[in-house]
């Protein structure tokens, strides 16, 4: 037995949905209270829904009762400012777990590639039950800002870029994705990220707001590449020199830089 999977993501593992108009919505997300947690950069987060409705990031299996990124329960201070967003997460009708805003300063395609990660959002999932995905919903207007998204973290190749632009949707398998944003703007960059599992009620919602995967990545220099993979080869060398020094070993135990 497997996990239930939505088709719509079968093929590439990401969605981009119908862009929403962002400029009705007020700007609850200036109002919530943040507190910093590291993701893809200099970040904080706002959780809206969480295990137990404490306004807490942690990870669903690092409480007790552990389990996985499921039945998130409202943080009733923060949702009391934040309802529009609140239904934004809503409108997809699966099953919530973690729902949080995130905060993200300006960096580079460097730091991007760095701080590259995979979510564990299915610890504890039972088989047979729906997979949980992540849906990104950019409050800001950041068209020049890319979600990055790679199936092998060092190879460049498997690399898919998608534009940020204030209501774009996206909805990504992290799990199959190592994944970061590049923010190229000069202003903290909000999104709302949500948790939600995998079945018809999702599926429903896919298909309604058009998701496709057949979109182009966004092009970038082979120079900017290049360079910001011999950085990302570099500080991965530097990180493993550091915990050996303390008598720990990290992976990769090959060598990526001299």
């Amino acid at each position: 037995m497997s996990h239930i999977h939505s088709p719509a993501l079968e093929k590439t593992g990401f969605a981009v949905l119908d862009p929403y108009d962002q400029s009705a919505d007020p700007a609850e997300w200036l109002d919530l209270a943040y507190a910093p947690w590291r993701s893809s950069g200099v970040t904080r987060f706002a959780p809206l829904a969480s295990h137990s409705g404490e306004a807490d990031c942690n990870g669903f299996w690092n409480h007790t009762p552990p389990r996985p990124d499921k039945d998130g329960v409202w943080i009733a201070a923060q949702t009391a400012l934040a309802p529009t967003l609140v239904r934004r997460a809503q409108e997809a009708g699966a099953n919530i777990g973690r729902c949080r805003v995130v905060e993200l300063q300006p960096n580079t395609y460097a730091d991007a590639i760095y701080n590259l990660h995979q979510d564990d959002n299915n610890r504890l999932n039972p088989d047979g039950t729906g997979w949980v995905v992540r849906g990104f919903y950019n409050l800001t207007d950041d068209p020049d800002s890319l979600l990055i998204l790679r199936q092998d973290r060092f190879d460049p190749a498997t690399e898919v870029r998608l534009p940020l632009p204030a209501g774009s949707r996206i909805v990504v398998d992290t799990q199959r994705f190592w994944h970061a944003v590049w923010h190229r703007g000069t202003a903290p960059r909000y999104a709302l990220i949500t948790s939600w599992t995998s079945g018809p009620e999702l599926d429903a919602h896919l298909a309604a707001e058009h998701a496709r995967s057949d979109v182009t990545s966004a092009p970038l220099d082979p120079d900017v590449i290049d360079d910001a993979q011999q950085e990302l080869h570099r500080r991965i060398e530097e990180r493993r020199h550091a915990f050996e020094a303390l008598g720990e070993v990290l992976e990769p135990t090959a060598p990526l830089w001299p």
